[in-house]
């Protein structure tokens, strides 16, 4: 895939964990350019999994916070998306495939919203929930993958116009 902005090229991994998502997570976790707020959110958060996985029974479950993370975003990410499309004096819910770069975007936006939609716990154990969950195929941006999915099915008689 080639870059198409040069903010993708100077994106530098996490100091942690040396990974460019999580980097790109952080961003989006971040408000009003306070990205050390930010970093401690996530941080904290993935050291919360990391004390649920230390206390996980199933065999099958992954060792590391980061890997839950991978996980839970992998779980979010929708292939079906329903565009509204003017034809004929008459606007059609068409279903079109999901560029990878909007997956992910839209992966981040829905368990960000999810997190914040929550009130009066601290971020960091409300978003270690939700990743949690999410890499479990639960939770609440779970569900609203599961809603575009099922938007892009009912209307799949008009994927001809895409």
């Amino acid at each position: 895939m080639a870059d198409r902005t040069a903010s993708e090229s100077q994106l530098r991994p996490d100091p942690r964990f040396n990974d460019r998502q999580l980097a790109k997570f952080i961003n989006c976790v971040m408000l009003r350019g306070q990205k050390a707020t930010a970093q401690r959110i996530v941080y904290d958060s993935l050291d919360i999994i990391q004390e649920k996985l230390a206390k996980e029974t199933d065999p099958d479950a992954p060792k590391e916070s980061i890997h839950v993370f991978k996980m839970a975003i992998d779980n979010v990410k929708p292939y079906v998306e329903v565009r509204s499309k003017r034809i004929g004096g008459a606007n059609y819910q068409v279903p079109i495939q999901v560029s990878s770069r909007r997956q992910q975007s839209l992966a981040f936006r829905w368990l960000l919203d999810a997190v914040r939609a929550e009130k009066g716990r601290p971020m960091a154990s409300k978003m270690a929930d939700e990743l949690y969950s999410a890499a479990k195929k639960e939770g609440k941006a779970m569900g609203t993958r599961d809603q575009t999915h099922r938007m892009a099915e009912a209307n799949k008689a008009f994927a001809h116009f895409a």
